[in-house]
C-alpha cells in the first residue's frame, strides 16, 4: 500500500493545511478510518472506534475552520488514545475484563486538554492489562503485532499507539510510562516516545500524588509532530501535587541546536542493565556512526546500585495504592502481570520503602553530576529485538534468568528513577532488520533543550542511512491476522459508546 494518502502527512504539515483551508477535517479523518480498516487488522492496534462521533466532531471542526475562527493547536487532527486513559463517552477498559463495558463520563484532564485543543478522538489504542507489562496484549481486545513483523510484540504499554503511529493511521498518539511505556514501543516500532519530567502533563488519576515514577506524554512520527501533542497536553492541574507550568508555545518551537558543541556520554547498559551481546554491540557500532556529529562521545561508567530492587518497591507501592481492591475482590481476573506486582508489593516492609527512597536518591544525586561534563546521555532503549508477542514477557536473556516480568526493562526503568526526561528516537535497524531506539536523556528538568537537541539529531540522522528511521511494509499488512485475537475471552462491541 504507497504512503500517499493524507496520513502519510506529517502531524505538523496536516495541522498547517487544515488553518490555510488547504485540506478538510473531514478529508483527513476519513482516510484515517480508511486506514485504520485496511491496515489494523493485520496488527489489531485500534479497539475502540468511536467513529460516528468523531465525524460529527469533524464536521464541527471544518466549520469552524470555514468560519475564520481562531483554531485550537490540534485543530482537526484525529488523536489515538490510549485505553488506560478515561474518554468521555468512549469505551476504556483497561485492557481488563473488570471494565469490558467501562464508558466514562468525563475525560482524564490530559484528554481534555488535547480536545481543548481541537484535536478528534478517534480511537483507543490497545494496551497490557492495566499497563503492567511492555507487550501490548491483553484478554478483552488480544495482542498488538509489531508492523515491521506482526508475529513480534510491538512493546507497552502504549503498544497500540506506537503501531497505529508506524503504519501512519493516525499522525499523534497519547502514551504513559512508568517504567519506559512512552519509550519501549516507540523503539519497537520506529516512532518516537517523550517521557516528560513528572508533573508537565497533568495526571490527577495518580493515588500516589508525590510519587514520581509514572507520566503521561506524546507520541509522534517524528520530534516536531511529538512537540506539538506535548504542547497541548501541558496544564496546570490542583488536583495533581508534581503540577508545574512550562510554555506551550516553547513546547512546540525548536531553538536550533549545533550538534557540533554538544558533550555527549553513551553506555550500552546503566552498569547493570541487562543487554543481550547482539545490542551492546550494535550499541559501539551506531556510536561509531554518529561520532562524527558531536563535540566528543564518550563512554562512560555508571553506577546502577539497587535500582532493580529500588524500582520493585517504588513501583510496588503504586500497585498495592490502586489496585488492592481488586486484587482482593477480584484476584482471579486479573492478569499474571498485575498479580505479580500485587504478589512482590504485599511482602514488603516500611524499612524497604525507606531504603528505596534513600537509595532512589542517592542514584539521583549520582547521576546529576553527569552533566556538570556533558550535555546529553544516550543509550539503548530496549536490550533485545522484538521477542513474539505470545511470550508474556522476557524471561531469559542468553541463559541468565530475569528476576521478574519487567527486568528486560531496566534501561527505561533506570532514568524512570532518575527523574530527568528521556525521549526514543528511531535509530535505524538491528541485525535483525527491527527497528532499533536509541534513548536519549537530558539533564534534570530540561525537558525543552533535550527536545531541540533530538530534533537536531532526527535532521541529522536522516542524512545517514543507517541511521534514519526505518518504515514497514504496509502491503503486507493488508492480511488479516487473526492469531492476535486468539487471547481474547469475550470482546465488547469496539463502537460502544459514540
Amino acid at each position: 500500500m504507497p504512503r500517499t494518502s493524507l496520513t502519510a502527512l506529517s502531524a505538523v504539515k496536516l495541522r498547517r493545511l487544515i488553518g490555510a483551508k488547504q485540506i478538510s477535517p473531514v478529508e483527513l479523518l476519513e482516510d484515517c478510518i480508511e486506514r485504520i480498516e485496511a491496515i489494523d487488522p493485520g496488527i489489531n492496534a485500534i479497539v475502540a472506534r468511536p467513529f460516528r462521533r468523531a465525524r460529527e466532531e469533524a464536521k464541527r471542526a471544518e466549520a469552524a475552520v470555514l468560519r475564520g475562527d481562531e483554531l485550537g493547536r490540534l485543530h482537526g487532527l484525529p488523536i489515538g488514545i490510549k485505553d488506560l486513559q478515561d474518554t468521555e463517552g468512549v469505551l476504556t477498559t483497561n485492557g481488563s475484563p473488570l471494565f469490558r463495558n467501562n464508558v466514562p463520563t468525563r475525560d482524564t484532564v490530559q484528554v481534555g486538554l488535547v480536545r481543548a485543543a481541537g484535536a478528534i478522538v478517534t480511537a483507543k489504542t490497545n494496551v497490557p492489562e492495566f499497563g503492567a507489562g511492555a507487550n501490548s496484549r491483553n484478554p478483552v481486545w488480544g495482542a498488538t503485532g509489531n508492523p515491521f513483523n506482526p508475529s513480534l510484540n510491538a512493546g507497552g504499554s502504549s503498544g497500540g499507539s506506537a503501531a497505529a503511529l508506524a503504519v501512519d493511521m493516525l499522525p499523534i498518539c497519547t502514551g504513559s510510562d512508568t517504567g519506559g511505556s512512552l519509550r519501549i514501543p516507540a523503539a519497537l516500532c520506529g516512532v518516537v516516545g517523550f517521557r516528560p519530567s513528572p508533573g508537565l502533563v497533568p495526571m490527577e488519576a495518580r493515588k500516589l500524588g508525590w510519587t514520581t515514577i509514572s507520566v503521561l506524554g506524546p507520541m509522534g512520527r517524528n520530534v516536531p509532530d511529538t512537540r506539538l501533542l506535548f504542547a497541548a497536553q501541558l496544564g496546570l492541574d490542583r488536583r495533581d501535587p508534581l503540577s508545574l507550568y512550562l510554555d506551550p508555545d516553547r513546547a512546540m518551537t525548536g531553538r536550533p541546536v549545533d550538534l557540533g558543541r554538544l558533550r555527549v556520554a553513551w553506555t550500552a547498559d546503566f552498569g547493570g542493565a541487562p543487554v543481550s551481546t547482539e545490542i551492546r554491540k550494535l550499541m559501539h557500532r551506531r556510536m561509531g556512526e554518529m561520532r562524527h556529529l558531536f563535540r566528543s562521545l564518550d563512554e562512560v561508567e555508571f553506577d546502577y546500585g539497587g535500582a532493580d530492587r529500588c524500582f520493585d518497591v517504588i513501583r510496588g507501592t503504586s500497585y498495592v495504592a490502586g489496585y488492592k481492591e481488586s486484587y482482593e475482590r477480584d484476584g482471579d481476573l486479573l492478569a499474571p502481570n498485575v498479580r505479580a506486582n500485587y504478589d512482590i508489593a504485599k511482602v514488603m516492609t516500611l524499612e524497604d520503602v525507606a531504603w528505596a527512597h534513600v537509595e532512589q536518591t542517592r542514584l539521583f544525586r549520582r547521576f546529576q553530576d553527569t552533566y556538570e561534563d556533558y550535555d546529553l546521555v544516550l543509550a539503548p532503549t530496549t536490550p533485545v529485538s522484538p521477542f513474539p508477542w505470545s511470550e508474556l514477557y522476557l524471561e531469559t536473556l542468553e541463559g541468565r534468568k530475569l528476576s521478574n516480568y519487567y527486568h528486560w526493562l531496566a534501561h527505561t526503568y533506570f532514568i524512570t528513577l532518575m527523574s530527568n526526561p528521556a525521549i526514543s528516537i528511531p535509530c535505524g535497524v538491528d541485525p535483525q532488520g527491527m527497528p532499533f531506539g536509541l534513548q536519549v536523556v537530558g539533564r534534570y528538568r530540561g525537558d525543552f533543550e533535550l527536545l531541540d537537541a533530538a530534533e537536531a539529531m532526527e535532521q541529522a540522522f536522516r542524512m545517514v542511512p543507517e541511521l534514519a528511521r526505518p518504515l514497514p511494509d504496509l502491503e503486507s499488512l493488508t492480511t488479516p491476522r487473526p492469531d492476535l485475537k486468539s487471547i481474547v475471552t469475550a470482546a465488547p462491541d469496539p463502537g460502544l459508546a459514540y
